[in-house]
């Protein structure tokens, strides 16, 4: 009778097992996925894959990077040629809330103003924002380099920086009629350095909150949320998550600073390290990022699944659920997922693999 009741525990736990393996979406809040915005040529495809795929998948939130992909009236001078239109925006808008999705953009704030050897748009027009202007753009990138250059940054303690952040923020998140942006605000090397008039001599971890605070506020006062990366908060030598996926330069302390509203997207893509705990701790709502690997990315929904099933009555709403990343551009994935694309040398580890791991249809 005992190995009866044994073996019925078993195949029970099995089934229960393969049963959480099969419908990943449909338990947690927030089911999301996170790409560059569609250029405007290719609108159309994009949106059959929002239609045939994220819709069937159960996706519920859709994480758009726009940064300068639109057609800005505030701004012009800081639109990408080929932008989308206010009226193509739209289309989005309209296709995502057919299915339920909830739309967000991304415009990538502190960080990230430039890439390799090109400067993006804001300090390519308004240089005085820059946080290291003595670091020249090299004609040929490397890392590591003598600068440690990986990407400029804007100087948060600049006084004409957010009036016109704020104006690109603003005109973006009325045109995708969100509830909800997007600050990007990872992998920030250049903060509070010693040569800058005047962030000089001062916390970054402070820098860095106050940044945060500065944006919650402005999204607050017109209803909206606040999302962030969350690398910046975790210290990278305590943990070993190194300079990349944690912070290296102080920032980390700013976990216990910025406000306890802001969604935290904890992104880890070469392991499945088990910070959602850490942030959930700290009182902050979190959700997992893979990108790559599926099997990585298979470890981390189970994980985000005993997250909510053992934690408190307190902590278990902060585990918020999954959000696959993307990191090339749509044209590029779209190819990836229809198989359309360049034959790849890694045929396993791929965005899409991940995709179909994490959301199977």
């Amino acid at each position: 009778m005992k190995k009866l009741f044994a073996l019925l525990l078993l195949v029970c736990s099995g089934i229960s097992y393969a049963c959480a393996k099969a419908l990943p979406a449909d338990t947690l809040p927030v089911r999301g996925f996170c790409i560059a915005a569609p250029r405007a040529e290719g609108l159309p495809s994009f949106l059959r894959f929002i239609t045939t795929e994220l819709a069937p998948r159960h996706v519920n939130t859709l994480v758009l990077r726009v940064d300068f992909n639109y057609q800005f009236k505030s701004h012009p001078e800081l639109r990408d040629p080929g932008s989308l239109t206010e009226q193509q925006v739209k289309q989005l808008v309209q296709t995502c809330r057919a299915y339920s999705i909830r739309l967000i953009p991304q415009i990538n704030l502190l960080g990230h103003q430039s890439w390799a050897g090109t400067t993006a748009n804001l300090l390519k027009m308004y240089p005085d924002f820059d946080e290291t202007p003595w670091v020249k753009m090299p004609a040929k990138y490397e890392w590591p380099n003598a600068d440690g250059l990986y990407c400029k940054s804007y100087c948060p303690l600049h006084p004409g920086v957010h009036k016109i952040v704020f104006e690109l923020v603003d005109e973006i998140c009325d045109a995708f009629e969100s509830t909800a942006f997007h600050a990007g605000m990872d992998e920030v090397f250049y903060i509070g350095e010693a040569k800058c008039p005047r962030c000089s001599g001062r916390d970054k971890a402070e820098l860095f909150a106050g940044e945060v605070w500065t944006i919650r506020n402005h999204l607050a006062g017109k209803g909206r949320a606040l999302w962030i990366w969350g690398d910046r908060l975790l210290d990278g030598k305590t943990t070993g998550l190194g300079e990349w996926e944690a912070s290296m330069n102080n920032t980390h302390r700013a976990a216990d600073l910025v406000p306890k509203d802001v969604m935290i997207c904890d992104w880890h893509y070469e392991r499945p390290d088990k910070t959602p705990v850490y942030f959930a701790m700290k009182g902050l709502s979190v959700i997992t990022c893979p990108w790559r690997m599926p099997e990585n990315a298979k470890l981390q929904l189970r994980d985000m699944y005993d997250y909510r099933t053992s934690a408190t009555k307190e902590m278990k709403p902060r585990f918020q659920g999954m959000m696959q990343t993307v990191w090339s551009d749509a044209e590029s994935f779209l190819k990836e997922f229809y198989g359309t694309g360049k034959p790849q040398k890694d045929t396993v580890n791929t965005s899409a693999n991940c995709f179909r791991a994490v959301f199977p249809r």
